[in-house]
């Protein structure tokens, strides 16, 4: 867990509340990071606003928002107004409902969270509320000022703990309907879909997250060490694309290539389960 919580306030249901703390679940300060160079003098390039039309530099006090209006002009949003206008919070996190978490697509997840007591006065409260949960086995939508926005969040029992995801808007994910209008209504079956199913069963497994690298970071931290080693960079090998000629030929090979060849379904046995346990974690060069 994170050494500092980024944020403490409330969890609060009915009359029930206790004091918690809201950590990052996930950070991206391991990943390999550069900054940027004069080429000639190898001098780091600092970041500076401009004034669009003179090409001038702009202080920091005379920086400010503005709302671009469709004739060009802008509306000035001085920083008092601003701060005057969003909702001020009050460190509480208010639990609205309960529901079971296929209540909510995944589509809406934001970033997560944990969620765990802030003092040991509120411990026995965070347990009565956490293991109500559980014991129920649902998740609960609660809503509060974070990081100066008013944030939904889905709040789920998890060990000792609770997971907390902030959810994107309803304005913010965009409707299915458009990216799916093209798509014909297919109805696939017989040995194709058998294939298919044989295919998938062979492949059934456990998520493990340590199973799957970053390889774009693990190249990068490669190419690095190869820098500082004075040894010649080789470029990576692209993967080998097959052309698939015909889809019923590709789906035997794959179902070849994943174990016996496919029967009907009616009497196939069921394929046993590949355990992904064994596979090697992730090696970070360097």
């Amino acid at each position: 867990m994170a050494t500092r919580a980024v944020w403490k306030g409330h969890l609060q249901i009915a009359e029930l509340s206790c004091g918690v703390a809201l950590y990052a679940a996930a950070s991206t300060s391991e990943r390999v990071s550069f900054n940027i160079l004069n080429r000639k003098t190898g001098n780091r390039v600092q970041r500076q606003y401009v004034d669009g039309e003179t090409g001038k530099p702009v202080e920091r006090d005379d920086q400010v928002k503005g709302y671009e209006l469709g004739s060009g002009e802008h509306v000035i949003l001085e920083p008092d107004e601003i701060a005057q206008a969003v909702p001020q919070g009050d460190k509480t996190l208010r639990i609205e409902a309960f529901l079971t978490c296929a209540d909510i697509e995944t589509v809406y997840f934001d970033k997560p969270y944990y969620l765990a007591p802030a003092d040991k006065v509120s411990e026995t409260a965070f347990a009565v509320i956490r293991e109500g949960m559980r014991a129920k086995n649902v998740a609960a939508v609660a809503q509060a000022v974070l990081f100066r926005r008013v944030r939904t969040v889905l709040i789920r029992a998890q060990g000792p703990g609770l997971i907390a995801n902030t959810l994107n808007f309803d304005y913010e994910v965009r409707s299915a309907r458009e990216a799916f209008s093209k798509v014909p209504d297919i109805g696939i079956k017989g040995e194709m879909l058998d294939l298919a199913k044989h295919i998938i069963e062979t492949k059934r497994g456990k998520f493990h997250p340590s199973d799957y690298a970053d390889r774009y970071d693990t190249a990068l931290a490669e190419l690095v060490k190869a820098k500082i080693e004075g040894r010649a960079i080789k470029p990576a090998k692209p993967r080998p694309q097959g052309k698939v000629v015909d889809l019923m030929e590709a789906l035997r090979r794959s179902a070849e290539a994943s174990g016996a060849k496919a029967k009907p379904s009616k009497s196939r046995k069921p394929a046993s389960k590949r355990s992904s346990d064994g596979a090697s974690p992730r090696k970070k060069a360097g």
